[in-house]
């Protein structure tokens, strides 16, 4: 029996004797080989999908570089392009006034006349500006079919040939009217009155530029458009953004200045201010402080008073005389809308009442934004702060801010603003607006 069971244990001695040290030794390097092995063979497998989403993360970032690297490239050559527009329109009347003075240089001066009738193909009867009358050829070059009675033309100092037809007589009052240059005014540079600039754009940009668009519907074009609101919420801005965003001459009226002290002096303005503008289409016609000749008419008045209601009259008549499809549009501002006369506020004559209110509080961030625009700054402003304190400010108080805020920096002797700066600068401003009367502008 004991045989038998030394022979059983000496067949398994691995199984029945317990592992010494070295046993542990040897299964622990079988272990370590195998998990060696499996990780060997493990990341075989992932590592084409790890290195594809690194990949396209890189192509992602890649991307949205160049993105935003050709986004800002667009807006800087956005900006070249509008400076080189702007300095192009000022090349232009320099070249214009140039080529004039060489003209005035080298010719031999020439006498005005007025064409009073007209004989036959070549033979015209003409008024010279001394006063006597002679019969007189004209020119080859000169079209005879604009040579109609009260046509002005210039002739020929010894044998009073006509050399050119001139334009007609301007008052020096419309001429001036006509020089005011809008440059450097854009839509880019109004804030918060996104919807009224399309709205105005509707009524004066569309008819000038798609007239065909209301033929195809059926509808007439507006003829004016009013602009109302309290003063510096950008009324006269708007105007001047229009004038430089389109090709189009534009007269700028003061209305005060259209009256004056002579009985149908006014009216004559009106009319040669019209007429200025029919004959230089497309025309823009922007009056500016219409309550000065458009007030409310009454029966008491001195005759101050009724010389600015035969300005009025004059005013309905000539917006009345206008063709639909005609290239001279009006924009009028005011202040006061509740003084104006319900005739010159009709549909036909005015078409849109467009109010411009107070900015809100995006608007305010907007508009702040566009004024600190090229001001020198240390560090990133607090736009919200500013912006909650000036609660009931217009687009010029914001603009004034930013004024006195440099003004604190000249003071301290730096040529940089701080937040600091502009939050003296709104707390002083709202200290100056105690002073100011309110008045409530309702919708017309």
């Amino acid at each position: 029996m004991t045989t038998r069971r030394f022979r059983m244990e000496s067949l398994w001695p691995k199984r029945m004797m317990p592992a010494t040290h070295h046993d542990h030794r040897i299964l622990h390097q079988q272990q370590h080989l195998r998990t060696a092995n499996m990780s060997d063979s493990g990341p075989s497998t992932s590592a084409p999908a790890a290195s594809t989403s690194a990949g396209t993360d890189d192509r992602k970032t890649a991307a949205l570089t160049a993105y935003r690297q050709a986004l800002k490239q667009h807006e800087e050559l956005s900006d070249g392009l509008k400076r080189l527009r702007f300095g192009l329109k000022d090349l232009e009347k320099d070249y214009d006034k140039t080529e004039d003075d060489i003209k005035a240089l080298q010719s031999v001066g020439q006498i005005i006349g007025e064409v009073l009738k007209q004989l036959d193909e070549e033979r015209f009867i003409v008024k010279a500006s001394s006063g006597p009358r002679y019969v007189v050829g004209c020119r080859s070059t000169v079209p005879r079919h604009k040579l109609k009675q009260g046509v002005r033309v210039s002739l020929d100092m010894t044998t009073l040939t006509i050399m050119r037809v001139l334009p007609r007589e301007v008052d020096p009052l419309v001429y001036n009217m006509s020089i005011e240059d809008p440059a450097g005014a854009s839509f880019a540079g109004i804030g918060g009155l996104g919807e009224q600039i399309r709205e105005l754009r509707e009524v004066i940009e569309l008819p000038l530029m798609n007239p065909e668009l209301f033929m195809r519907v059926g509808i007439k074009p507006p003829k004016g458009v009013l602009l109302y609101g309290p003063p510096g919420t950008g009324k006269t801005l708007l105007a001047r953004a229009v004038a430089a965003t389109l090709d189009t001459n534009f007269l700028k009226v003061v209305s005060s200045a259209i009256v004056d002290k002579y009985i149908g002096e006014s009216a004559r303005l009106v009319r040669e201010m019209f007429g200025y503008a029919k004959e230089h289409e497309p025309c823009i016609i922007f009056m500016d402080e219409i309550d000065a000749i458009g007030g409310r008419r009454f029966s008491e008045g001195t005759s101050a008073d009724r010389e600015i209601q035969r300005t009025l009259m004059e005013l309905l008549n000539q917006m009345d005389g206008f063709d639909h499809l005609g290239k001279t549009k009006i924009i009028m501002a005011t202040n006061r809308p509740d003084t104006l006369d319900p005739a010159l506020l009709r549909p036909g004559r005015i078409d849109r009442k467009i109010e411009i209110p107070l900015p809100n509080e995006q608007s305010r961030l907007e508009i702040l934004k566009i004024h600190t625009k090229p001001i020198a700054k240390k560090e990133e402003l607090d736009y919200e702060a500013i912006v909650k304190l000036s609660d009931g400010f217009n687009g010029a108080d914001l603009r004034n801010v930013c004024s006195e805020a440099g003004m604190f920096a000249i003071r301290d002797d730096r040529d940089y603003c701080l937040q600091e700066d502009f939050m003296k600068a709104v707390r002083k401003l709202q200290e100056a607006k105690k002073h100011e009367s309110k008045i409530d502008y309702s919708a017309v």
